[in-house]
């Protein structure tokens, strides 16, 4: 008779009480392994075409009828985590054969993650996932490097999320102009939107400078050399059209801008970076509460990884049901729980009604609205989103060595911003104590959250010595 995990949840949302936290049946599921006979050490490498291998090594409970469903909740999830924490398009299995098989099957092309297997393998690492088994696990090959910091001279940060555009002009480190422009690119079919409104903010924050030393940019999605590989923002251009235009569109501006250091990531890196250069501390971890989740990671050594830190489809609710992911259709993962997309999810529950044809943007607007006012139906809302973070964090401390984590973007603007973290910090003290003790929950002031990416994107290049001489002329329309 397969066995059950007994799991208390000491903090459930009132307008979300089904909440099955990660980090909890992470918890109960490894009690459990410790207290059975026969457990398994279970081997996992991630490995990409490049050479890049990673591996993580955990125990499982020993197979049978017993053990296989909890077992195969475990191992699913963990994978699925470590994939878009990680990424690679190779998964290497040591130490149990009926797991490995387990895994195939799912990430077979009709099977439980196609998506991932095609979104994340082929699209980002140029290969299918394939899951295979191994005797023996490849040793760990990765790298780090240092990034940003650069702040001298005439710079240009931008920051690209789903509902907005910022800008800003930086010299010598002092921010002379800022700037936030709303657009909505996320079913935008016309490459050129895209082309014309980045060069549309870094043409405003030009004006107000004397010369144009670097350009540094952030921006939802999978980047590599500057390069979109994938993202939320460019789901409406058609596939041809990704290759042909957006995948150059970035080294395109940067021609037009006189070639001068250009240089672009993804929005979480720069999050985490933000933090990292406001507290003077490494070890960060930033998540950024948007349109959808962004996140990034600051080493203790002070660098970043190759790692993808795409929080928004990693899973954080184990529930039966859990709400799914409109891209992935996965159960449970974080773009669901960090997001504007959250706040939606949460409204009916709240007895908050809203048009259906309300943007996401302007659904968070009138939450704010009623979080300003004293309204309890916004107030649980905002509790419920410090709830997740909180069994949120506790979950991303298996896998990141934390010291701070830096909660910003848009859904922390305001009160609202305040509750979701001292909920989350009451959820860790209560369940995660020697958590507590040793991770710092941090909210930037209001101009760091809405600017802050932007500023730390500006000092992403390095720029030569002598400064640069970028010209100040918008780029053709895209051919």
């Amino acid at each position: 008779m397969p066995i059950r995990l007994d799991i208390h949840v000491r903090h459930r949302p009132a307008v979300d009480p089904e909440l099955l936290p990660a980090a909890l049946w992470n918890r109960a599921y490894a009690a459990a392994v410790r207290a059975t006979r026969g457990s398994l050490e279970l081997g996992l490498a991630l490995a990409r075409q490049d050479g890049t291998v990673f591996t993580h090594r955990t125990r499982i409970l020993p197979p049978g009828a017993a053990h296989d469903a909890l077992n195969r909740t475990y191992v699913e999830r963990l994978v699925k985590f470590l994939l878009w924490q990680k990424g690679g398009s190779q998964v290497l299995v040591s130490g149990c054969g009926p797991v490995a098989r387990m895994l195939a099957a799912c990430y077979a092309p009709k099977g439980l993650r196609a998506f991932d297997r095609d979104f994340l393998g082929r699209r980002v690492f140029g290969q299918p996932i394939q899951v295979s088994v191994a005797k023996k696990l490849p040793p760990a090959r990765e790298t780090q490097r240092p990034l940003g910091r650069h702040l001298e001279g005439c710079r240009i940060g931008f920051d690209l999320g789903g509902s907005d555009r910022k800008a800003a002009a930086v010299i010598d480190g002092k921010v002379v102009f800022s700037d936030e422009v709303k657009w909505n690119p996320y079913f935008e079919k016309d490459p050129e939107y895209h082309l014309l409104g980045v060069n549309d903010s870094i043409r405003r924050a030009a004006a107000h400078l004397p010369r144009i030393d670097a350009i540094g940019g952030s921006a939802a999605g999978v980047y590599v050399n500057s390069e979109p590989r994938v993202g939320s923002l460019y789901r409406g251009i058609s596939e041809p059209d990704f290759d042909r235009h957006i995948r150059g569109l970035f080294r395109a501006l940067q021609l037009w801008w006189g070639g001068v250091p250009f240089e672009v990531v993804n929005d979480g890196e720069v999050t985490a970076l933000a933090g990292s250069m406001s507290l003077r501390s490494n070890a960060v971890l930033g998540i950024s509460l948007g349109t959808s989740t962004a996140a990034g990671y600051v080493t203790p050594d002070g660098n970043i990884t190759p790692w993808l830190n795409e929080l928004a489809f990693v899973p954080i609710d184990y529930r039966e049901g859990a709400p799914a992911d409109e891209w992935s259709g996965d159960p449970g993962v974080g773009a669901q729980y960090f997001s504007q997309q959250a706040v939606s999810r949460l409204l009916p529950a709240a007895g908050i009604e809203v048009p259906a044809e309300m943007p996401l943007a302007d659904r968070l607007v009138e939450v704010q609205r009623l979080m300003a006012k004293g309204d309890p139906r916004a107030q649980r809302i905002y509790e419920a989103i410090g709830i997740y973070l909180g069994y949120g964090v506790a979950h991303f401390a298996d896998f990141y060595a934390i010291q701070h984590v830096l909660v910003l973007g848009r859904v922390t603007s305001g009160p609202g911003g305040n509750l979701i973290v001292a909920t989350a910090e009451r959820v860790l003290k209560d369940e995660f104590p020697a958590l507590a003790e040793r991770i710092r929950l941090r909210t930037p002031d209001e101009q760091e959250k809405r600017h802050g990416q932007a500023i730390a994107a500006a000092s992403l290049p390095q720029a030569p010595p002598g400064g640069g001489r970028g010209r100040k002329r918008a780029p053709r329309k895209a051919s």
